[in-house]
């Protein structure tokens, strides 16, 4: 079984300052979508321009943070965020929402398709095929963290990896079942789990970057690259789902999905149909 590195949050002290790998994930990914911008841009098959790609990052950086976290208080810990509402603002210690960062850009591309005039499915096409690989940086983030780890699995497996940050998690199991999992605590006073994390990285990540960017290489119905990305994401998180431990204050829901997987059900069914119905029209 493979341990976490317990790698420290902090990449660089400066006195009462400090620089976290989280925060510098999220830079990257801004870094990534304009250079991937660019190069679209540069191929002619948009109606986007350098100094409107410019533009558009501050919005979608907007977009992405206060959707983000507002998405993760709302739908993970209201009731918490309700007591103790100045937590809501301690973004470097992680907890953002893709789902309330997915609604909080879907607001920001409105708000500036209507600024430049420009259609909302022009600017949706535009920006779906650039945000996968800044998605892989924020699961880099949530690994170099620690948190986000996956559900239990058998110590044998190539995969299965201990997290120091889950010993509390780990400890409750054990009492539950401490026939099975004794032997592989007192090995290595932890169980083995899932990178769940590395599995979003790859799936959310790579290859739906890779699936987006041949897909778009080519002029497509407008919004069909939306509700492909919709649709492909929708359905790579669904199953990562299974492998994530749900949140201790969620748990499993009804019919034993997590929140992420019905928060993922729609993405699903809007981008199918969305998708099928953009082809339909074009023709």
């Amino acid at each position: 079984m493979m341990i976490h590195p317990n790698f420290d949050p902090v990449l660089v002290h400066l006195g009462p300052l400090a620089i976290r790998w989280y925060a510098l994930s999220y830079i990257v990914g801004f870094c990534l979508f304009i250079w991937l911008g660019r190069k679209r841009i540069k191929s002619g098959q948009t109606v986007f321009t350098n100094e409107t790609l410019d533009d558009f990052i501050t919005w979608g950086v907007l977009g992405v943070i206060l959707g983000g976290r507002l998405g993760y208080v709302l739908f993970y810990q209201l009731a918490f965020y309700l007591n103790h509402p100045l937590e809501i603002l301690k973004v470097w210690q992680g907890g953002m929402s893709f789902h309330g960062g997915f609604i909080g850009v879907l607001v920001a591309m409105w708000l500036f398709a209507r600024k430049h005039g420009i259609k909302f499915w022009a600017v949706a096409d535009f920006v779906a095929p650039l945000v996968p690989l800044g998605l892989a940086c924020g699961r880099i983030g949530n690994f170099i963290n620690g948190e986000l780890w996956g559900r239990v699995t058998n110590p044998d497996a190539f995969w299965a990896m201990g997290f120091p940050h889950a010993r509390e998690n780990d400890i409750a199991l054990l009492m539950q079942e401490p026939n099975k999992w004794l032997p592989v605590w007192e090995k290595f006073q932890m169980l083995p789990r899932h990178p769940s994390q590395l599995y979003e990285f790859m799936l959310e990540g790579v290859v739906l970057f890779v699936i987006m960017w041949l897909f778009t290489k080519k002029p497509r119905p407008l919004g069909q690259a939306s509700m492909l990305f919709l649709l492909g994401y929708g359905v790579f998180r669904f199953i990562v789902e299974f492998a994530r431990e749900p949140d201790d204050f969620l748990g499993l829901l009804a019919m034993h999905m997590s929140m992420g997987q019905w928060l993922s059900l729609p993405m699903i069914v809007i981008g199918m149909i969305g998708f099928i119905y953009a082809g339909r029209k074009a023709k």
